[in-house]
């Protein structure tokens, strides 16, 4: 098989790759992640996932990379990580009591193709009180979770539902990815 290498330093991102068997090493680009003036979600994290697979596939040419971005998407407001208390909570006032997208682009590259995907993942979150945001800020789960949460881990107890990918919404669609690694023949 050929040498794959994951695109990331997600430690969720790497927990999910290897539930399918792979054996993968990790290399974390540095990239600018700014949101472009009017750029949609969707087009972000697909954007981000394909620059991801580019800069570390230019470390490693003869390698298949593996690279993915998660955000939110409210309102039209791209929702990443939070940069402080303040901004975390802003983030679950939006998305508290209703519904939000959840949107990972994931990018799949070699020398001679490139394939990307973008998949969506609808979470419901239920009313959030202000002490329900002060005792899940305090367990310092939400720092470096796009939209301040893991749905994997304590945030679990406030999502009611989800439509699509429980993986996505962790931060790597499996099924998608698995497709995109069986076109690369990466699979066997």
């Amino acid at each position: 098989m050929a040498h794959l290498i994951l695109a990331s330093s997600s430690p969720r991102r790497r927990e999910l790759l290897s539930q399918l068997g792979l054996s993968f090493d990790i290399y974390s680009p540095n990239i600018d992640e700014s949101v472009k003036l009017g750029e949609e979600v969707s087009a972000y994290v697909e954007r981000l996932a394909c620059a991801k697979a580019e800069a570390v596939l230019a470390q490693f040419p003869d390698a298949i990379v593996i690279a993915a971005d998660t955000s939110l998407g409210v309102d039209g407001q791209i929702l990443g990580k939070p940069k402080s208390k303040a901004h975390a909570f802003a983030m679950w006032q939006m998305i508290s009591n209703r519904k939000h997208d959840v949107f990972s682009g994931v990018c799949v590259r070699t020398k001679q193709q490139i394939s990307s995907i973008v998949v969506r993942t609808q979470v419901e979150f239920q009313n959030l009180t202000l002490k329900d945001m002060e005792d899940y800020w305090a367990t310092v789960e939400p720092l470096g979770k796009a939209g301040g949460y893991a749905i994997q881990g304590i945030a679990a107890r406030y999502i009611p539902s989800i439509h699509g990918s429980y993986s996505n919404v962790v931060g790597l669609p499996l099924h998608e990815t698995v497709q995109l690694l069986t076109a690369f023949k990466a699979l066997n």
